[in-house]
């Protein structure tokens, strides 16, 4: 609903009306005092009330949004970036008051961002320090000892939690579009079992040791093109939602088939849990999304991040990720293109952050 001055669409406009409005009252009520018996100081007094009341309606009607958007601001100063102004004026103000409601939703997108960024980094340092203190308490506590091996999964976690570390400098490219891939050709299987190791060490820090992880290569002298570094948060993050999900003394299995072209990969995650409802299947790979069983129970109590990094790291393949239809459980599916496809989409990553 429009305010009483709104159609003359200008302040400047408002303000030159008051002003005739008041010069007609005044000229009509002096008119009014020679054509009659009331004196002219009377008539004065009139229409000084009469401009007074039309000055006050006006001032009223001009400073009512510019004191909704003092109120605003100053919630927003306080952290409150959902405050919003009506916009009800098509005048300078409207057009203020629309700036207004644009600058507060950039700067709450920008704090949902900020808090989103915590929480990832909060996501992705928890997986490796978390194995890397299973195999320290492990040989603390007499469990295992330190022998090579053990020693060679904590440093696999240590460089892992290193890298990490290095990874969040790109977190600020991300948002420009141009996010540095290393793809090299890899023995896929070699890798996916230490993935799986590294899993595996991690589930003695947990209650889920009755979890078994399986892995299926075919061939077994399979290879595929793409950044292995990258490629470890999707498995893992897969890996350990599966698990996550997993039924008491299920099982978890890998399976890796060659893709198209030449170095492409088909990678699949499957448990044996409740499963995805087709519903929530897109869902659960936003931020902070999380399937639900029946509609109504979220599947975990995390934080919604691991499927969404997982996604981000396969669109920078030039990949596809999605729940694929299983008879049980939960089937996820990527596809990595291979040499080709990545040198596709570094170009369209780097157009787009031109």
């Amino acid at each position: 609903m429009l305010r009483p001055l709104d159609p003359m669409r200008s302040v400047k406009a408002a303000l030159g009306w008051l002003v005739i409005i008041s010069v007609t009252i005044t000229t009509l009520l002096i008119l009014m005092a020679y054509r009659s018996d009331i004196e002219l100081q009377v008539i004065a007094i009139i229409a000084i009330i009469a401009s007074l009341l039309v000055t006050q309606f006006v001032a009223h009607s001009l400073a009512a949004p510019v004191l909704e958007m003092t109120s605003a601001a100053r919630a927003m100063a306080r952290g409150d970036y959902g405050r919003r102004v009506h916009v009800a004026r098509r005048d300078e103000l409207g057009d203020l008051a629309y700036a207004f409601n644009r600058m507060a939703a950039d700067l709450q997108a920008v704090d949902r961002h900020r808090k989103e960024l915590v929480a990832n980094v909060s996501h992705e340092l928890r997986t490796p320090i978390a194995g890397l203190r299973a195999v320290l308490e492990n040989v603390v506590d007499g469990v295992s000892e330190a022998d090579p091996q053990t020693m060679a999964t904590a440093l696999r976690q240590t460089e892992r939690l290193g890298r990490l570390v290095e990874q969040l400098l790109d977190l600020s490219r991300l948002e420009n579009g141009v996010v540095p891939l290393k793809p090299r050709a890899f023995a896929v299987e070699p890798y996916l079992s230490a993935v799986l190791s590294d899993a595996s060490m991690r589930g003695k820090g947990h209650a889920r040791t009755d979890v078994r992880l399986r892995l299926d290569v075919s061939p077994g002298t399979l290879r595929a093109h793409a950044d292995p570094e990258r490629l470890d948060q999707v498995v893992t993050n897969l890996v350990d939602n599966a698990v996550k999900h997993s039924p008491r003394n299920g099982q978890v299995t890998v399976v890796a088939r060659p893709g198209q072209p030449s170095g492409g990969l088909i990678l699949e995650v499957l448990d044996e849990g409740p499963g995805i409802p087709p519903g929530q299947r897109e869902l659960v790979f936003e931020r902070f999304g999380r399937g639900t069983i029946d509609g109504a129970t979220p599947r975990d109590g995390g934080t919604g991040l691991g499927l969404a990094i997982a996604r981000w790291a396969v669109d920078l393949h030039g990949g596809t990720i999605g729940v694929a239809e299983s008879r049980r459980g939960c089937r996820i599916r990527l596809t990595l293109p291979g040499q080709a496809g990545q040198a596709g989409a570094g170009r369209a990553s780097t157009r787009a952050g031109a």
